[in-house]
């Protein structure tokens, strides 16, 4: 009996250590859906295609012991000539329960694969709401996130050489 406790000791021990993450949700934190004119956009629109503006933006913070909250915004505006068609705005976020990440890889995993996870659901939600608001559903095309975190780490060092090349002392 005692080497079944000491096996499930041993086992329980190297499980307290192994990397553990988890979804604890997924939600809307805010959605907006502007439709200026609609009338006179969906008739226009019938013989044209807008022009479509995407811009994605990530945020991630820790709420609590081995909790984190990812917000995924997402702004699509179509402008047809001068006129704006839409313009719809998605801030959905994620919860993340992370034990065991070891500190090096737990800003890439904020970054990159958390927003992957919480993808395709914004990418429902505003296509439903394009489609709801009158007009073609908007399908985005997937994001590669890794390519963007590679992007946002060149520029903030590109940025840090900037500023060191810009200090004078007197």
């Amino acid at each position: 009996m005692s080497d079944t406790t000491d096996q499930n000791e041993m086992a329980n021990e190297a499980n307290a250590d192994e990397i553990q993450i988890s979804v604890l949700g997924q939600y809307i934190k805010d959605l907006s859906f502007e439709n200026p004119t609609p009338a006179q956009t969906i008739q226009k629109l019938a013989n044209e295609k807008p022009s479509m503006n995407i811009n994605v933006n990530l945020n991630a913070q820790q709420l609590g012991d081995d909790v984190y909250e990812v917000d995924l915004k997402i702004t699509a505006t179509a402008v047809s000539g001068e006129e704006t068609a839409f313009v719809a705005e998605l801030l959905y976020s994620g919860l993340f329960g992370i034990k065991n990440l070891p500190e090096e890889q737990l800003q890439p995993f904020l970054m990159i694969e958390a927003p992957r996870q919480t993808f395709p659901f914004a990418r429902r939600i505003l296509s439903d709401v394009t489609r709801d608001g009158g007009f073609p559903p908007l399908m985005l095309e997937p994001i590669d996130f890794a390519s963007l975190y590679q992007q946002q780490l060149m520029a903030a060092q590109e940025n840090a050489a900037k500023q060191e090349d810009d200090i004078t002392v007197n």
